[in-house]
């Protein structure tokens, strides 16, 4: 018992481990990629790219943000019984391929309106360059997906790296060719992300072939679209939550901060683009215990507290010191991955890092709990949590960003608050969800 004990152990930290590292070189490379990118399009240029990506992140969520954890939880399962699990895979895939093709379609079919309504009718172009990355990422995670509930992490870690990689590679270049018009430098930016995301599903796929061999015999019957719905639909939900609350912030901050600053845009670029961008360089490294807690806390019934309490210390440990090191270095962190930023734009993010700091710990946290709560079954509980934590940052940024003397800070300070909601609430849930079952036929920790 013990010596299973220890081999699920050493296979979380394992599993944790690759995503980390991958996550954090993919972070590493997307803050590096900012240096260059900042000298050849500027303040105004982030602050245009920002206008778009809220709206792909919204469309990104529905299509496929929900996918790995549900579809890991799944593949769990099956292997805790014994089972063939490739039926979880193909099943979720024609789902989430048409779910994804809607929602390219969706994102041509509004980026008029949403160019217009946002005052910069020039990224229209850069809509529709990106809207192909909808319906490849809702492919690719659920490869994620599948692996993670293998308890293979390697290839969403390599995942990530390529998706970084081939963005810089095909983007830097293009935005140095067309360096002097800011609006079509962004277009072939955000057309840099679907030729990355169509490179990453081949290897994905490649990957996916060479992993069938020597599979578990017992077939273990069909998996029913509606039993993927029912778990992905409530993870779904609960994701949405914040890339529908950052096309909000898009929209509703410039035009609260141009009340009394000219450069409206730029302050958002700085927040969004800029200490948003480096406090999740920690965050998606804590995704790795995240994503290795699905099958850990999926594939037992007993011992599931202990396991959540387990996977949030590692994030607390890791998540609270990545902030106390970006507040102590917020100004060389600053200065290196945004290096043509100077006086007050500077200056201002600087304090933007500083102060959005903390939620380095608590966003990091909040993912894990969720993850951990959608392992259990009751991802609906992480998406109550979500919604009421972004109903508070909204009610505060709105009545701080009035006010000229706190500025952009304003929703800084909100959202800090609102993942510390979404955390306390999401600890709370998953101490009353994980509790001992003794009933006759659960898994026992040596089972991993």
């Amino acid at each position: 018992m013990r010596s299973g004990s220890r081999k699920g152990e050493n296979s979380f930290i394992k599993g944790a481990a690759w995503i980390a590292a991958g996550g954090f070189v993919a972070k590493v490379i997307g803050a590096l990629y900012r240096i260059p990118l900042t000298n050849l399009i500027g303040g105004k240029g982030l602050g245009l790219y920002q206008l778009v990506y809220p709206v792909y992140c919204l469309l990104l969520t529905v299509s496929a943000t929900g996918i790995p954890s549900s579809i890991a939880k799944l593949t769990a399962e099956r292997i805790a019984r014994g089972e063939n699990d490739r039926a979880v895979l193909k099943t979720a895939m024609k789902l989430f391929v048409l779910i994804g093709l809607t929602g390219s379609l969706v994102m041509v079919l509004v980026a008029p309106w949403l160019a217009k309504m946002q005052g910069s009718e020039g990224v229209l172009s850069g809509y529709y360059a990106l809207a192909p990355s909808v319906l490849l990422v809702s492919a690719i995670s659920v490869f994620r997906g599948w692996f993670q509930g293998r308890n293979h992490m390697f290839p969403t870690a390599l995942s990530e790296v390529t998706e970084q990689l081939v963005k810089v590679g095909v983007g830097l270049p293009l935005a140095y060719f067309f360096r002097d018009d800011v609006e079509k430098a962004v277009v072939y930016l955000l057309l840099a992300v679907s030729v990355s995301e169509l490179v990453t599903l081949v290897i994905m796929a490649v990957l996916y072939r060479r992993e069938k061999r020597g599979e578990l015999g017992n077939e273990g019957g069909r998996v029913e679209m509606k039993s993927v719905l029912r778990l992905s639909i409530p993870v779904t939900l609960g994701s949405i939550l914040l890339p529908l609350s950052g096309l909000l912030d898009s929209v509703l901050a410039p035009r609260l901060l141009s009340a009394y600053a000219s450069d409206a845009v730029t302050l958002f670029g700085l927040f969004s683009g800029g200490a948003v961008t480096v406090v999740n360089l920690p965050v998606s490294v804590c995704y790795g215990i995240a994503a290795a807690s699905v099958p850990r806390v999926a594939m037992v019934t007993e011992g599931r507290r202990r396991r959540v309490l387990s996977s949030l210390g590692l994030t607390l440990l890791v998540g609270g010191g990545s902030a106390l090191g970006l507040y102590l270095f917020a100004e060389p962190a600053a200065k290196i991955i945004f290096r043509s930023l100077e006086g007050e734009e500077l200056e201002t993010l600087i304090g933007l890092i500083k102060a959005f700091s903390v939620s380095a710990m608590t966003l990091s946290a909040v993912q894990t709990l969720s993850a951990c709560l959608t392992a259990q079954g009751k991802p609906q509980y992480a998406a109550i949590s979500m919604a009421l934590a972004m109903l508070v940052k909204t009610a505060l940024y709105v009545f701080w960003l009035r006010d000229p003397t706190i500025s952009v800070f304003g929703l800084a300070y909100a959202t800090n608050i609102a993942y510390a909601v979404a955390f306390f609430l999401n600890l709370l849930y998953n101490l009353r969800v994980a509790t001992p079952n003794r009933g006759p036929g659960n898994h026992s920790p040596a089972q991993l």
